[in-house]
């Protein structure tokens, strides 16, 4: 049984279906390769930063209204930013502790922590990038270092007393293959 071709009860309606879909899909490149920024600094998030001072207080919300979960107290800890409201940054730190800080508490310096998972172990560091290298210092787990530069599998370092080179991967402080000068 032939049924007759009845036109669409709405023709405009699959026009502009059409038309978003297209819309959409001329978008969709610019917004894949987009990296996430910052809302008030248009900085990368997340990225990391290192606190300025020995007291700063982690609170529950973006606000001085919101309790405080946790007071830090060792300036130059090495923290990860993944927010931003206004002046509030939203803090991780090494153990995947989270929370809210003002942003004058904080600071650009990048610091990092040697080895914090493993607590009581060792790590070397070398005078130049190789594990043949002559031994610069061996450091403790949750020692603070400056990281001076990365090359994305060797970071330079250097604290009380010590310079040399370390495997990125023994830090908490810098991404797996990032590069810092």
């Amino acid at each position: 049984m032939n049924r007759p071709c009845r036109p669409a009860p709405f023709p405009w309606l699959a026009r502009r279906a059409a038309f978003a879909a297209l819309f959409v899909a001329a978008l969709a490149p610019a917004l894949a390769v987009a990296d996430p920024v910052g809302s008030a600094t248009k900085l990368p998030l997340p990225r990391f930063a290192s606190l300025k001072t020995d007291r700063v207080n982690l609170r529950e919300g973006p606000s001085k209204d919101h309790a405080t979960k946790w007071v830090y107290q060792r300036a130059g800890l090495p923290v990860e930013i993944t927010a931003e409201f206004e002046i509030w940054r939203r803090i991780r730190d090494s153990e995947g502790v989270d929370g809210w800080v003002l942003h004058s508490l904080l600071s650009g310096r990048r610091t990092a922590l040697v080895t914090p998972s493993k607590k009581g172990e060792n790590s070397k560091i070398y005078v130049r990038p190789s594990e043949g290298s002559d031994l610069a210092a061996t450091l403790q787990s949750g020692v603070i270092v400056n990281l001076l530069k990365c090359d994305g599998a060797w970071c330079l370092v250097d604290g009380d007393g010590f310079k040399g080179y370390i495997q990125q991967f023994k830090l908490w402080g810098a991404y797996p293959n990032e590069k810092i000068d």
